[in-house]
C-alpha cells in the first residue's frame, strides 16, 4: 500500500483510509517537485531498479583478471626489490670503504676494509691493520645479496680488504666488491677501488664487458 506525507502539520494517511478534511494550503511549486521525486526515488527502490550486487560470473571475471596482471607484473616486481636490494648494499659497501680510509687519515693509523661470508651473509667491518678481523664487530649486508664471482679485492684469511695508510693511500690492493643477489639474474652492483690514492667509485651491470672480461663497472 502506498504511504502518503501530508506536506503540512506532519500528519499521514494511507491510500483510500478516510481521513478528516483538512484546510487547502497553498504549497510552491518547488515543494511540490521535491516531494515528487523523493516518491519517484523510493519507488525505484521498490521497484528493485537498482543493482544490489556482482553475480558470480563477474566476480569469476574480476579474480582471473587479478591473476593475469599479477602473473604479468611478478617478475618486474621481483626484479625491482632485487635492484633496491643490491643498491642499498652496494651503499653500505662504499661507505665502510670510505670510512676506513678517512679513518686512517684522521688517526694517522692505517686501516682496513673487510669483507667476509659467513653462514650465507656476507658481512663488513673496518679496524686498524693491526688489529685481527677476527676480533672485532662485523655488520650483516642484506641476507639476499651474496659475493659475485667478479668480486677480486685481495683475499687473506677467508677475508676480502683494502688497507690504506696513514695518508689514506691504498696500500697496493686495487680491486672491487662485486655484488649479486642468491635469486640469480645479471643484476650486480659493485664498488671498485681503482686508484693507489684511493680512488674508489660505484659501478652496475652492462651489457659488454670491459677490458678485463667483467660486466660491472
Amino acid at each position: 500500500m502506498k504511504i502518503y506525507t501530508a506536506l503540512f502539520k506532519g500528519v499521514r494517511y494511507s491510500e483510500g483510509a478516510e481521513h478528516p478534511a483538512v484546510p487547502h494550503i497553498p504549497v510552491s511549486h518547488s515543494i511540490e517537485k521535491r516531494y515528487i521525486q523523493k516518491l519517484a526515488v523510493l519507488q525505484r527502490f521498490r521497484s528493485h531498479e537498482y543493482i544490489q550486487g556482482f553475480t558470480l560470473l563477474e566476480i569469476s571475471i574480476i579474480i582471473l583478471a587479478i591473476g593475469i596482471l599479477a602473473a604479468i607484473m611478478a617478475p618486474g616486481w621481483n626484479a625491482l626489490l632485487a635492484r633496491l636490494r643490491l643498491n642499498q648494499a652496494q651503499d653500505q659497501v662504499y661507505q665502510a670503504i670510505r670510512d676506513a680510509q678517512t679513518t686512517a687519515r684522521r688517526l694517522h693509523v692505517a686501516h682496513q676494509a673487510s669483507f667476509r661470508t659467513l653462514n650465507g651473509k656476507v658481512q663488513w667491518t673496518i679496524h686498524p691493520i693491526s688489529v685481527n678481523a677476527a676480533s672485532v664487530v662485523w655488520n650483516d649486508l642484506d641476507p639476499d645479496v651474496e659475493l659475485d664471482s667478479e668480486t677480486t679485492l685481495q683475499l687473506a684469511g677467508g677475508v676480502r680488504r683494502v688497507q690504506f695508510n696513514e695518508n689514506g693511500n691504498v696500500r697496493g690492493q686495487l680491486g672491487r666488491i662485486t655484488l649479486a643477489t642468491k635469486a640469480g639474474g645479471k643484476t650486480r652492483r659493485c664498488v671498485i677501488v681503482s686508484t693507489l690514492i684511493g680512488a674508489v667509485r660505484k659501478g652496475e651491470d652492462r651489457s659488454r664487458p670491459d677490458s678485463s672480461g667483467r660486466f660491472c663497472y
